[in-house]
């Protein structure tokens, strides 16, 4: 099989890439606590695994390469509970922006933002907006969570849905790279509860100490097993897929900001 790998490829590799007119995934996630089962990788191993799964899915039909994940998202969140490393919206805006900048220079023209941290949805989204309209090639952002709900939601036993370190992200875990999991410590990960504030019509900051207290946990990783997680990641990939094949996300953006422009939509 084709290596899908940036970071595994020389130049002139990564350049024969550029002329089939690959699309360049960037994994986004974050460096965070997971509570006290799941290193602080969590969200870039995972992220990184679907992307490349994914890619190799897609490798004869809609080429895509896979750059190494962007560790660094917006956690500050998750401050509170030690281990966090976060990124503000400028900073996180700007190192995208540089990526993006750097991968037309080596001759792509499609980005996907492949995010796999619940704090870098709404960001991620505007980023991706911002940086269509700017370069005038297609920049796609996903969630992978989100872009398998309803697979996702069939697998699991406790939850309806991926929370935070917990049946879902343990279960990816276990089949990923199931030696980075303290299996000793997953009976006493349940937090306390707290609100549930993703899904409301008002939005605030909320920190994990209020929304998961005393671990930091949301949901229930006693559920979690290796071939739930094979399940999972299976479905994430093919998620992922279907974006990358599918034509409509990858047509050049409108240049809508081209000069005479305006009260021309029909040209």
């Amino acid at each position: 099989m084709r290596e899908v790998r940036w970071e595994r490829l020389t130049a002139p590799e990564i350049a024969e890439w550029a002329a089939r007119d690959a699309a360049v995934i960037l994994p986004v996630a974050a460096l965070e606590q997971h509570g006290p089962h799941l290193p602080v990788w969590t969200d870039s191993l995972i992220g990184h695994a679907a992307a490349i799964r994914a890619a190799e899915l897609v490798a004869e039909d809609a080429p895509a390469i896979v750059l190494p994940p962007m560790w660094q998202g917006i956690s500050e969140h998750h401050l509170p509970f030690g281990g966090t490393i976060s990124l503000d919206f400028r900073a996180m805006q700007a190192v995208i922006a540089c990526v993006a900048r750097s991968i037309r220079a080596c001759g792509f023209r499609k980005l996907m933002l492949s995010n796999s941290h619940g704090g870098n949805i709404e960001p991620l989204q505007v980023i991706a907006r911002e940086l269509g309209a700017e370069t005038g090639m297609p920049v796609v952002a996903v969630t992978i969570h989100q872009a398998a709900a309803a697979a996702i939601a069939g697998i699991l036993e406790t939850q309806p849905g991926t929370q935070h370190a917990c049946e879902a992200e343990t279960s990816l875990w276990m089949a990923i790279e199931p030696e980075g999991v303290r299996t000793d410590k997953i009976a006493g990960a349940l937090s306390n509860g707290g609100p549930s504030v993703g899904g409301s019509a008002f939005q605030r900051f909320w920190s994990f100490a209020e929304r998961a207290p005393g671990t930091g946990v949301r949901g229930d990783p006693r559920a979690a097993t290796p071939e739930k997680g094979e399940r999972i990641l299976a479905a994430i990939a093919e998620a992922l897929a279907r974006g990358l094949r599918d034509k409509a996300l990858w047509a050049t953006p409108d240049d809508v900001w081209t000069e005479g422009r305006a009260q021309r939509a029909g040209s």
